[in-house]
């Protein structure tokens, strides 16, 4: 009886070793509740993988959809990025008869996703010339639902990302952001799979059920993740209430001392891993002779990366480590990286290249995960939407620049090498890749200039008391919740 009881508790204690977002629940938050609210980031990582993954490949090949009007198309959600931080003040001072303040905002952004891919399917059908009537009717139609995607993809990202600040106690912080993260790169692995298996023998009519399948999946995980997660507040029904107007809210928080260098630190390292999104692929077929199979599993191993650093930026925050070291530590990586990168197309060498690429993965894991972090310990129980909005903002809107800039700089690298002017040893295929690989480190190095003060500013002890926690652990900033 004993030895079955000692039994039992060495495999209590060995599954938090083996599972690495298995100690991320409280008694505040158990296990079943948290992976329920994570569930928001799966249908977050789905939506993006459609709209740039799948969709930008089937209105260019199989609709014949021109290539400048998909761009455009994939364009139109980020003209909502830069609102994630209004979106999360008001979430913050929302009043509700209901006495929520959150699950309003998450699931009207979760009606815009649904909208928005409930009638994208028939847009694009339209818009690729399959229709009678007017083309124009396609181009608003299918601009009117990516831009609806894209403000609920952001709205549900931002106000779910606070819902889990609120609910999670300042000590378990880095282990949910590490299970959130998490959440959102199986998310989009998952939806790549069952999209491509599913869009195989493509026809009209399977488009429309897959579209129409992301709509119904998204609408019915958000409403699980949503089951009895957040409290109701009598107070929040005071609609009476005096309220700060975002202008002033915005002013406090950008005049806190280092607020905006960490914002531009965020722009700058989300800016330098995100360029190379979609040339990584093309970089490994054409200058590596890689096979389609091959650059296939890249995205696996860049996935893969991703996971191990948002696992060893977990540990080491839970240690007490420093979120912005976490994130310097993961520019440092991205340096070696895409030195990696670059040195691979000379020496034709393909482990090299995946090499590189699984080390972007861990760099990025470790940057996201750190900046993120650091943002949800700077916000304090009234301002979390802001703080996390401005975060998501300065991502997302740096994140759709840099890819947007990598194909211009790749293209007119290309062209001004093919020219003969930077001289003949330079008139190489990879040249255009490679100037933008070198742009991705020269950020990297700028993002290591703005973390550095930050670093400074919180070994110097510039956290207020009422910030710090007793105890083993603190990270950066612990606010009560």
């Amino acid at each position: 009886m004993k030895s079955g009881l000692a039994i039992t508790q060495a495999l209590l204690r060995l599954g938090p070793a083996i599972l690495p977002f298995a100690d991320a629940t409280t008694k505040e938050l158990p296990l079943g509740r948290l992976m329920r609210l994570a569930l928001f980031q799966v249908t977050v990582g789905m939506a993006a993988v459609l709209l740039i993954g799948t969709l930008n490949r089937v209105m260019i090949v199989e609709l014949s959809v021109p290539a400048w009007i998909v761009a455009v198309m994939l364009s139109l959600p980020l003209l909502f990025a830069p609102l994630r931080a209004l979106v999360g003040f008001r979430s913050d001072t929302h009043r509700s008869v209901l006495g929520w303040r959150r699950v309003p905002y998450i699931w009207f952004g979760t009606l815009l996703q649904f909208g928005g891919l409930a009638i994208m399917p028939f847009a694009l059908l339209i818009l690729s010339g399959d229709t009678t009537g007017p083309l124009w009717v396609g181009h608003v139609a299918a601009a009117l639902a990516f831009l609806l995607v894209g403000a609920g993809l952001h709205t549900t990202q931002t106000v779910g990302l606070a819902l889990a600040t609120d609910l999670a106690p300042a000590h378990a912080r880095p282990k949910v952001v590490a299970l959130l993260c998490a959440m959102l790169l199986a998310g989009m692995m998952g939806s790549a799979v069952l999209f491509g298996l599913a869009l195989a023998n493509f026809s009209a009519v399977r488009l429309i059920q897959v579209i129409q399948g992301a709509a119904l999946v998204t609408i019915v995980l958000n409403g699980v993740a949503l089951w009895k997660q957040e409290p109701r507040d009598p107070h929040r029904t005071d609609r009476a209430a005096p309220r700060p107007s975002f202008a002033q809210s915005w002013r406090g928080y950008a005049g806190e001392g280092t607020a905006r260098r960490r914002l531009a630190a965020i722009a700058l390292g989300t800016a330098a891993f995100s360029m190379q999104d979609i040339l990584l692929e093309p970089y490994g077929g054409q200058i590596l002779g890689l096979t389609v199979a091959q650059t296939t599993a890249l995205t696996a191993m860049l996935a893969a990366g991703g996971g191990l650093g948002l696992i060893a930026a977990a540990r080491w925050l839970n240690r007490g480590g420093d979120p912005y070291r976490v994130a310097a530590t993961g520019a440092v990586i991205g340096i070696a990286a895409f030195s990696a990168v670059i040195f691979a197309a000379p020496l034709a060498s393909a482990r090299l290249f995946a090499a590189g690429v699984t080390l972007i993965g861990i760099g990025g894991g470790l940057f996201a995960h750190g900046t993120l972090t650091a943002s949800m310990a700077k916000a304090g129980p009234e301002d979390t939407g802001l703080a996390l909005g401005a975060w998501g903002a300065a991502q997302a809107t740096a994140a759709g620049l840099a890819i947007a800039a990598s194909g211009i700089l790749r293209d007119l690298g290309a062209a001004v090498a093919q020219s003969g002017a930077l001289g003949e040893g330079m008139n190489e295929p990879a040249i255009g890749y490679l100037i933008v690989y070198h742009v991705e480190i020269a950020l990297l190095f700028a993002t290591l200039v703005a973390l550095g003060p930050l670093v400074r500013a919180d070994a110097a002890g510039s956290i207020r008391p009422d910030e710090r926690r007793s105890g083993p652990f603190d990270p950066l900033v612990n606010r009560p919740t």
